[in-house]
């Protein structure tokens, strides 16, 4: 399917890894120019090596100066992925103000920032795609980790209220909501999650599904090529018709059907 996104301009952050390198390549595959913004130039040209239509540049959204860094270079895009994003396992009494305040600022403030500057140029254009890059645990929130469930929560809110201002036009931001996905960082976060002294990465997954994810369908991790698929689709022109969503890429963990 030629999903019509030949020419386009995107910024994916958090784009060097996980779910956001699949994005990128996706992106990237169907003739899309993106950007990809971070902090380590090593990280970045190691893992952009190879991909045809990307740009890398040294700027972390996650802070105030990253995020304007990034403006300065790239004043407009077509398409804006906001999936940086960090997490940790931590008892609810043990997160500090200074847990909550770092991870509400990478988690929420790197997309507000950032869309604040570009989705109003995407409504003067009358074109333009914003998609937040959340989780399941924005609706179930996970007792091990309850402050990354309230920034999941909080990018869905802000998601569909930015929705809200695209009335009558050809503008849609959307959310996506994957659940627990396979990268380097989940599965260190399964070994500390597992009962087992030294598990093998099989052995914490099985463990971290029958005990901690027992809702979910597929019962293993959800590959970034998964979600990836999803997200170039919602930023193409064929998805006109999805505004204000938040679609499930979660594997059936959530039993809701609305």
């Amino acid at each position: 399917m030629d999903l019509q996104l030949k020419g386009k301009t995107a910024i994916v952050t958090g784009g060097s890894a996980g779910i956001g390198l699949a994005i990128t390549k996706a992106l990237a595959a169907e003739g899309v120019t993106v950007t990809v913004p971070g902090r380590s130039k090593e990280k970045l040209d190691s893992a952009l090596a190879g991909i045809a239509n990307v740009k890398a540049i040294v700027a972390d959204p996650g802070t105030a100066e990253g995020a304007t860094a990034l403006i300065q270079q790239v004043p407009d895009t077509d398409i804006l992925i906001n999936n940086l994003g960090i997490y940790e396992p931590k008892p609810f009494v043990e997160i500090t103000d200074a847990d909550w305040l770092k991870i509400f600022e990478v988690n929420v403030l790197s997309g507000v920032r950032l869309s604040r500057h570009y989705f109003p140029r995407m409504l003067e254009r009358n074109w333009g795609r914003v998609i937040f890059i959340s989780s399941e645990s924005g609706i179930m929130t996970p007792p091990e980790m309850i402050h990354y469930g309230v920034t999941k929560s909080s990018q869905l809110a802000i998601s569909r209220g930015l929705a809200e201002l695209t009335k009558g036009t050809s503008v849609t931001v959307n959310t996506i909501m994957p659940g627990p996905t396979r990268s380097e960082a989940i599965v260190e976060f399964l070994e500390k999650m597992s009962t087992q002294k030294n598990p093998t990465p099989e052995q914490a997954e099985k463990e971290f599904f029958e005990k901690h994810r027992q809702s979910s369908l597929l019962q293993r991790l959800i590959e970034s090529e998964e979600v990836a698929s999803l997200v170039a689709y919602i930023a193409s022109p064929l998805s006109a018709a999805t505004n204000g969503a938040a679609l499930r890429a979660e594997g059936g963990l959530l039993r809701s059907i609305v």
